[in-house]
């Protein structure tokens, strides 16, 4: 999730979330899920093509969705009005616990299965849980969550349980040497698993550049001839808690091996790293940010460098853009938010559509 721009109130912009099927992803492990749950009424299938928001007793936004059990879970950002004046911080973005929700399949009902981490539960925490992923791994399942420290600095947490709902007891510490927002924990076929994350603006990662935490910089770092800020990558620890060896760049490159500049605001990172697989190559997915696209770049490698190929989806009603892509039933689907509900960027409604791609691998182009 990033911050708003104050002169950019009027702007659309494209949300969404993905969400990944992998080999632990879709473990038969039996769990007890949080007990409960609410239940949105559904009572025709579900339309992919001019989707409603999935729920509406909440405000829900930055969808992370995981096939587990054979079923879906949503991992999102609960939204909520704390009165807060927007800034380019994204200061009203002021959300304090998340919540799951659940489908049997994409045309049943939603499940809420209530508050799965509360902000007081986190020792650490000062203010504003963002955008959070989750994995499960070695029986357990880990909801990692990015949110300020109390000296206002985001970090990322990480909270376990025994159930893919929940309730889930947070670390007493942050991933050590985690910083930013926007955590996308994606585990390959050969059982490893990174973290993917980063943001600029709101997200702080201008602030890292120098590998020390830099208060001054509120954007980016206004250089826009020079290669853009890079997202970040970590090896995950065998225990899922920590990072395993140091946090490495991720480099997008244009189709002759150039990288991406910091002026190119229709294809540079902005926030909302999602990471897919899709035969034997990688999709490296992210919000353009002030522009309001999602685009995807390729790779051979989880490292990179990913080539740039597109824009897959564009512009949707708000301001924020975060998505996540996942398989499910030998289909694959896009989660994403807009503002359908409240027309108010701080206050979303989480969607789904179907994900189309051509026959060379290649992701068709979505219009909202």
């Amino acid at each position: 999730m990033f911050a708003l721009k104050k002169s950019s109130l009027l702007a659309i912009a494209v949300c969404g979330v993905g969400i990944q099927l992998s080999s632990c992803q879709s473990s038969t492990t039996q769990t007890t899920e949080n007990t409960q749950p609410t239940q949105d009424t559904l009572t025709t299938p579900r339309d992919l093509n001019n989707p409603k928001p999935l729920i509406s007793a909440i405000y829900t936004a930055d969808p992370s969705a995981h096939v587990f059990n054979g079923k879906i879970y949503i991992y999102p950002s609960h939204d909520i009005d704390a009165k807060v004046p927007e800034d380019d911080e994204g200061g009203h973005f002021n959300m304090q616990d998340y919540h799951v929700l659940s489908m049997d399949n994409i045309d049943a009902k939603v499940v809420d299965h209530g508050v799965a981490l509360d902000i007081k539960d986190v020792p650490w925490a000062g203010r504003q849980m963002w955008a959070p992923d989750a994995a499960y791994k070695n029986g357990t399942y880990y909801l990692y969550f990015p949110v300020k420290d109390k000296e206002d600095v985001f970090r990322m947490g990480v909270a376990t349980s025994k159930s893919p709902t929940g309730p889930f007891k947070a670390e007493p510490a942050p991933i050590p040497g985690s910083f930013s927002i926007d955590p996308a924990v994606f585990t390959d076929t050969d059982g490893k698993t990174y973290m993917y994350f980063g943001g600029i603006w709101g997200g702080q990662l201008q602030r890292w550049h120098t590998g020390k935490y830099d208060k001054s910089l509120k954007t980016d770092l206004q250089k826009d001839k020079e290669p853009a800020l890079s997202p970040k990558i970590a090896l995950m620890s065998n225990d899922m808690l920590t990072f395993d060896g140091p946090v490495k760049d991720i480099q997008i490159i244009d189709s002759v091996g150039k990288p991406l500049l910091g002026g190119d605001h229709d294809r540079r990172f902005f926030e909302g790293a999602w990471m897919h697989k899709y035969k034997d190559t990688y999709y490296f997915s992210y919000s353009t940010g002030d522009t309001h696209f999602l685009a995807y770049a390729t790779s051979k490698s989880p490292y990179g460098p990913f080539t740039y190929q597109s824009t897959f989806m564009k512009p949707v009603t708000g301001w924020t853009t975060h998505h996540s892509i996942v398989e499910f039933n030998g289909k694959w689907y896009i989660f994403y938010h807009d503002v359908e509900l409240s027309g108010k960027t701080h206050l979303r409604n989480v969607k789904v559509r179907e994900l189309k791609r051509k026959d060379d691998g290649s992701i068709e182009l979505i219009t909202p």
